[in-house]
């Protein structure tokens, strides 16, 4: 059960005053009936909601697959470019009952792909904990063609761990088995199970070559959506929010 000025006021209809001034003109039913008493209870699972004769979709939580662009920040907020927030329709863009919208992980400025928008932090600490080894695919384009042989080389020395040089605020260390498959002399997907500073970038730096192109185009087992546009975003969608669990 939860007030009924908390779940207008969550669901996009303004503050505690707004939603009084909509409560005020009778604008407001519940199961068909009018209510002005910003106090009143609403089961959240049972009871409807309307506005205006619109039916309010009373949500708990939010889940966004969003399709990264490049020169989009991971962030809430930069000085210099825009952050991937911009790209989230206006519609989604305010508090719900189970809190604020936040990002699930990060990409780089100039990475695109897969990447989740939620307001669900139990989801966000199980995808993003160290001790959950969460999968992450990346599509990666190479600077350099590699032949069959050296294919045959990477694929080895990835599977084994390779070790990555110190960059920044970030030590060195020895990555966790990766996962490489080859689409072509300097195209593969390459499968991670953590997600260091800079780490595929990183990776293949320490075997000789540099990463010109990069896409994340899974998160687990939800794959990123083939007709979601870059720079565009969507809900996901029930089943898809079930691979994720």
């Amino acid at each position: 059960m939860e007030r009924l000025d908390k779940i207008l006021s969550h669901t996009g209809f303004g503050t505690r005053k707004d939603v009084k001034a909509i409560l005020k003109d009778g604008a407001v039913c519940i199961n068909g009936v009018v209510v002005k008493d910003a106090s009143a209870k609403i089961d959240t699972e049972k009871d409807e909601l309307t506005v205006d004769g619109e039916k309010i979709d009373i949500k708990e939580h939010v889940y966004l697959m969003m399709n990264k662009a490049q020169d989009y920040v991971c962030s809430t907020k930069d000085g210099e470019h825009e952050t991937v927030f911009a790209c989230v329709p206006d519609c989604y863009k305010h508090a719900y009952l189970g809190g604020e919208l936040h990002l699930v992980g990060r990409l780089d400025i100039d990475t695109e792909g897969l990447l989740l928008i939620t307001t669900d932090g139990n989801l966000t600490h199980r995808l993003t904990s160290p001790k959950t080894h969460c999968s992450k695919k990346y599509l990666v384009h190479l600077r350099d063609g590699v032949d069959s042989t050296r294919q045959a080389e990477y694929t080895a020395l990835f599977l084994r761990g390779v070790h990555i040089a110190a960059e920044g605020d970030d030590g060195e260390w020895d990555c966790k088995s990766a996962a490489l498959e080859w689409i072509d002399a300097d195209k593969c997907y390459l499968t991670i199970y953590e997600g260091r500073f800079h780490q595929v970038k990183r990776m293949f730096k320490a075997v000789g070559n540099e990463v010109v192109f990069l896409k994340r185009v899974a998160i687990g087992s939800l794959v990123l959506d083939g007709a979601l546009k870059t720079g565009e975003c969507r809900e996901l969608s029930a089943e898809e929010l079930s691979l994720l669990s």
